[in-house]
């Protein structure tokens, strides 16, 4: 049990490391050809703050442990909003001044009720995995757009160009980009090793392993982003990179194992695990949003995502008691 729970840790530490390399990579290349901060920020170095969750549920699918991958995707999105959005807003309260964010939040909202649509039938087939992959295509090139068009004053546009790395030689660009992903994808296969073996011991399933300590796991590097720009201010960049985060779960890292492993969609997730997301969602959404004109995540606001997390995983140890084998 000490090898798979050093394999987890071990996982994590190259994971953060080598996801930080892969989007300071991939958001090089970008700027090296020419493409803006702001659409780089909004799509290129979103798909890559994803990426431990994309390489993570694509190697479980394909070692027979489907239900790792949607536990990820899934427990990814609460931990995006009740352990992230809690803590930031603990540290400071956060307010959305951004119009590019404003047009973005109803999008969110219309992706994560399609897919609830889309999985209704407790079923994860490869139609469907096809159709949530045809719908991040569309979601891009409507971000694209917007990006390509921002109001002048948008604080969104200054957080993301002082974020985005300056352009560097192709060549390096690229080197740290592939160094990035090679290590990403070992990471990810000693994780998702780690944490197979970690249910097994325990006697607990692997969607439950996935929602817990592989979902909090690969959402560290969207944790640690989210306090330094809490810390500077960039309260924006902060509801951007969870807002960016959970659509690429819901429309890449989600239908990964329908795509891979298709089949029947683990026991609770329809009952228990999609309506807790759903209703994070939703409340997050209603206090970006705003009452009365104030689009403002309090402290007060934030204890309770946090709280509401902390219940949550309480929950899934409670409902799925440990059985030492």
């Amino acid at each position: 049990m000490l090898l798979f729970l050093l394999a987890i840790v071990g996982g994590f530490a190259l994971t953060i490391w080598a996801a930080d390399r892969f989007v300071e990579g991939a958001a090089a290349t970008a700027r090296s050809l020419g493409i803006t901060p702001l659409v780089i920020g909004l799509t290129v170095m979103a798909i890559g703050t994803s990426a431990p969750e994309i390489a993570a549920s694509a190697l479980a699918a394909l070692q027979g442990h489907p239900g790792l991958g949607v536990g990820n995707a899934v427990g990814s999105n609460i931990a995006n909003i009740g352990l992230i959005l809690g803590v930031t807003a603990l540290i400071r309260p956060l307010t959305l001044t951004s119009s590019t964010l404003r047009r973005e939040l109803p999008l969110l909202v219309l992706v994560t009720f399609l897919c609830v649509l889309f999985l209704a039938n407790g079923q994860l087939e490869r139609t469907e995995a096809l159709l949530m992959f045809l719908l991040m295509v569309l979601a891009l090139i409507w971000t694209v757009k917007i990006a390509r068009n921002p109001e002048a004053d948008d604080p969104m546009v200054t957080d993301l160009s002082a974020q985005v790395p300056q352009a560097e030689r192709l060549g390096s660009a690229l080197g740290q980009l592939a160094l990035g992903l090679v290590v990403l994808l070992g990471a990810a296969q000693l994780l998702v090793w780690g944490a197979v073996g970690l249910a097994e011991a325990f006697g607990v399933s692997d969607l439950v392993i996935g929602l817990t300590i592989v979902a909090i796991g690969t959402s560290l590097p969207e944790l640690a982003t989210c306090i330094a720009a809490v810390l500077k201010r960039h309260y924006d960049l902060v509801l951007g990179n969870v807002l960016g985060s959970n659509l690429f779960n819901l429309l890449v890292v989600l239908p990964i194992p329908g795509l891979l492993a298709p089949g029947p969609l683990p026991d609770g997730v329809m009952s228990r695990d999609i309506p807790v997301m759903l209703g994070l969602t939703l409340l997050v959404v209603i206090l970006a949003r705003g009452f009365g004109g104030h689009r403002r995540i309090t402290r007060m606001a934030g204890l309770t995502l946090l709280l509401m997390f902390i219940a949550y995983q309480a929950s899934l140890f409670l409902t799925n008691p440990v059985v030492m084998r």
